[in-house]
This record gives C-alpha cells, sequence and structure tokens, in this order.
C-alpha cells in the first residue's frame, strides 16, 4: 500500500531519562507504523544533555498515526508536532 502523504511527527522530550521508558513502550507497540525514526540531543565529551528530539516518519492510515502522537502527548514533558506532505 503506497501512502498518499508522509506523516512526520517531531517529538521533543524535556526528560530523556524519565520518560524513556513510556516513550520505548509507545514507539514498539506502534513500531509497524514507524517507517524512520530519528533521535537527536546534545553530547560533547562531557556531558550528554537530559532533552532530545525524535523524528519519526509514519506509515499506516491517518488514525492509526495520530493515535500514536495522542498518546505521545498525553507523557508530562513532551511536545509533539505533526507536519504532512502530500505525495504529487
Amino acid at each position: 500500500m503506497k501512502m498518499k502523504k508522509h506523516i512526520i511527527l517531531g517529538v521533543k522530550v524535556d526528560n530523556r531519562l524519565k520518560h524513556v521508558p513510556q516513550i520505548q513502550k509507545l514507539l514498539s507497540e506502534y513500531g509497524c507504523n514507524i517507517k524512520t525514526r530519528i533521535g537527536l540531543h546534545e553530547v560533547d565529551a562531557s556531558s550528554c544533555s537530559v532533552g532530545g528530539l525524535l523524528l519519526l516518519e509514519l506509515f499506516g492510515d491517518d488514525q492509526t498515526c495520530m493515535e500514536l502522537a495522542g498518546k505521545l502527548v498525553k507523557i508530562k514533558g513532551i511536545v509533539v508536532k505533526k507536519m504532512v506532505f502530500n505525495r504529487d
């Protein structure tokens, strides 16, 4: 099934260490709907940032994709933004 659009979720995580179990559980639950997953956070030789950003390229119907977004946003300290690009 070829999707008619790209759905990308940007997920800002304020406290990666605190929220990783809840986030990972959801990412595993919706694993078949996540085509690409990229994690970004600041790191250098002496430290690793507490906050981070996930970029998720989703696959599947709109309802399922938005279910994941809705469950993520219910986690305190998580902000979710959606980008939709129509395929030509």
